[in-house]
């Protein structure tokens, strides 16, 4: 008998095939088409509170150098109702799109950033924006980091629109790079 034979197999969680499916579409877009830049990615257990995290970070090759990130995340929560097999729970990921940027004039400028991001999006909730600058810097350029919140948690039932996803973050960091 072959060695570890009658073990279980690994299955994949919701959060691994998701992640998977961004993973390629998004390095695919970088080294295949040549269309953008990944800058990071983040794959991470954070043992406190037994959660996953994926991100990945990208820029435009020929853009302003303003980064979109996807981000997906899994509680504890939903790798139990999952791994458990627990009646009355759909597993699932919460997914954060953000986009960081420069910005100089704040008010005229993030007030432009809603009005594209959500003409593109058309979001549950208004992009948050959350403005900063770092002390003593002439000019003061502020970095924003904008994030589009969606009310509901996703799985493979949505792994079809992850192409359209995609194409939107590009649309956005192209409307985007206007405003720089």
């Amino acid at each position: 008998m072959a060695k570890g034979a009658g073990l279980p197999m690994f299955d994949p969680t919701v959060f691994d095939n998701l992640k998977v499916a961004i993973e390629n579409q998004v390095y695919d877009l970088d080294t295949i088409a040549g269309q953008v830049l990944v800058t990071h990615r983040i794959d991470r257990m954070e043992l406190a509170v037994m959660a996953r995290i994926f991100a990945i970070q990208f820029t435009l090759v020929n853009g302003a150098g303003i980064t979109a990130e996807i981000r997906l995340e899994a509680s504890l929560k939903d790798i139990a109702a999952e791994v458990l097999e627990q009646s009355g729970e759909k597993p699932g990921c919460t997914l954060r799109l953000r986009f960081y940027m420069p910005v100089q004039d704040a008010n005229e400028t993030c007030k432009a950033i809603e009005q594209q991001l959500e003409a593109l999006w058309q979001p549950e909730l208004p992009p948050t924006q959350t403005v900063s600058f770092g002390y003593g810097e002439q000019p003061v350029i502020y970095n924003n980091e904008i994030e589009l919140h969606f009310n509901r948690k996703i799985n493979e039932d949505q792994m079809e629109d992850l192409p359209e996803l995609i194409d939107h973050m590009l649309q956005s960091l192209e409307a985007l790079d206007k405003l720089v």
